[in-house]
């Protein structure tokens, strides 16, 4: 399907006008602060040892920008606002991955929102429920986007969250990077049909091995977020003791001592690192899967002992996400599994001209006017439980947006999570999701390897 300029423009003059009306609405039937400025961006920047990139990034105000894209903060329970600005050469928007906010706000062009175009701007107002670590990135010509930089970290945080001597946040990707810091192929049609394109150059906070001071025997908060379109890692420490104190936003009812921790584009985890005593005493954080580990991060100590223990931490506070009645709950099953390739519909958020993937044998259709039919229809208030099955000899970590669930068994995993938005599915894995549908909209599901996400791996639910 191809679509003519002359139609493009009416239907984005007409979606602009429907979107903007109802989220004027919105901000006016409550307080709102005044919105942050996000300005998506392109920029330069010197990610390679041997030349600059042309790179994708998010500033804060109106300036320019070539550095990651910032840290955003905001507070639970308190309405957040932020206006992206889009200086790119082609639409975008922003994904606030992981927070179950207002479908309108979501961010996915053709079902929660109009595209962004050039030039123009979109007003995000929420109220984030949840405490914990997120990310924000955009849902239009992910690979591209996502790929080139536009990958920035959220955190929310909770008035009684436990006091910790630092935190350090570490936003982890790959770039895709030949001679002289130029991008080459995002991607390759042949690994897309298998775990996806690496990156050449893998990084931390836009660095490669970055080393961070922290107080000699102190208590560290380490947020660690995978935004790599492809990437899973095997998270471990060398030289230090943590405990994991948060998955994918929400907290572990226990803290447990990290030992290895599989982590899937998406995905995050909050550690309590305790540093060690002696000054320069150095700590690695590295990635232990496949048979070549190697550094993401260090941490070195700094100062006279702090004499913290891990035993000091009290629990994080629980989130107020709502338990499924399993007595009544519906079940739902969704199979992952490889479709014949056929050419994919042309879309305005772009396409990677295949089709790999599908979910329940249904390849998504790419962001258009016109999508697939949802998953199913969600009752809102009523319980389900998704039989997910993966039907493939690859990982896929799989995102639900706007709601989280708990998962209740899987024939793969002793160790079963706290509420979540996205599982790593790993190959020939079956699992049971329970959620209650209490966030009403349109809700996309898909793979966060981006590559089978744009190549037929989608779909939604649709709560009502």
């Amino acid at each position: 399907m191809t679509i003519s300029r002359r139609t493009f423009l009416q239907c984005s003059a007409a979606l602009g006008g429907a979107f903007a009306l109802g989220t004027g609405l919105s901000a006016r039937a409550r307080a709102t602060p005044e919105p942050q400025i996000l300005t998506a961006q392109l920029a330069e920047a010197q990610i390679a040892a041997d030349g600059i990139s042309p790179v994708m990034t998010y500033g804060h105000g109106d300036g320019p920008h070539a550095g990651m894209p910032p840290i955003l903060r905001m507070r639970k329970g308190e309405t957040f606002a932020a206006r992206l600005v889009n200086r790119l050469d082609e639409p975008t928007t922003v994904h606030w991955h992981g927070l179950r906010i207002t479908n309108a706000m979501d961010g996915v062009p053709e079902m929660t929102q109009r595209y962004v175009y050039p030039g123009d701007h979109f007003d995000y107002v929420f109220t984030p429920p949840d405490a914990g670590t997120f990310w924000y990135h955009p849902h239009c010509n992910t690979l591209t986007q996502m790929g080139r930089g536009l990958t920035g970290v959220l955190v929310v945080e909770h008035p009684k969250d436990p006091v910790f001597d630092a935190e350090i946040v570490l936003n982890l990707r790959d770039w895709r990077l030949g001679a002289g810091g130029k991008f080459i192929d995002t991607f390759k049609p042949r690994d897309a049909a298998r775990g996806g394109t690496y990156g050449t150059l893998r990084t931390a906070n836009w660095q490669r091995e970055p080393t961070y001071d922290a107080p000699a025997g102190g208590l560290v908060r380490v947020r660690i977020v995978a935004t790599d379109v492809t990437r899973i890692y095997t998270i471990g420490l060398v030289g230090a003791d943590a405990k994991v104190i948060a998955l994918d936003g929400n907290p572990v009812e226990r803290p447990f001592v990290l030992d290895r921790i599989d982590l899937g584009p998406g995905q995050r985890i909050d550690l309590a690192l305790r540093m060690p005593e002696s000054e320069s005493a150095r700590v690695a954080l590295g990635n232990f899967r496949g048979s070549h580990p190697w550094t993401i991060a260090g941490f070195r100590s700094v100062g006279a002992s702090l004499k913290r223990d891990l035993g000091d931490l009290t629990p994080l506070p629980a989130n107020p996400v709502a338990e499924a009645d399993l007595s009544t709950a519906k079940r739902i099953p969704i199979d992952l599994t490889a479709t014949a390739e056929h050419q994919a519909t042309p879309s305005i958020c772009g396409s990677l001209g295949y089709t790999f993937w599908a979910l329940n044998k249904v390849p998504w259709s790419g962001d258009t006017p016109d999508p697939v039919a949802p998953i199913e229809e969600l009752k809102l208030g009523r319980s389900y439980v998704l039989e997910i099955a993966n039907r493939t000899p690859h990982a896929h970590p799989i995102h639900l947006h706007g709601l989280s669930f708990r998962i209740l068994s899987s024939n793969k995993r002793s160790f079963l999570p706290p509420p979540t938005d996205t599982i790593l599915l790993l190959p020939d894995e079956q699992a049971e999701l329970a959620l209650a549908a209490d966030n009403p909209g349109d809700w996309v599901i898909h793979c966060h390897i981006i590559e089978h996400q744009k190549t037929g791996m989608t779909g939604y639910f649709k709560i009502v």
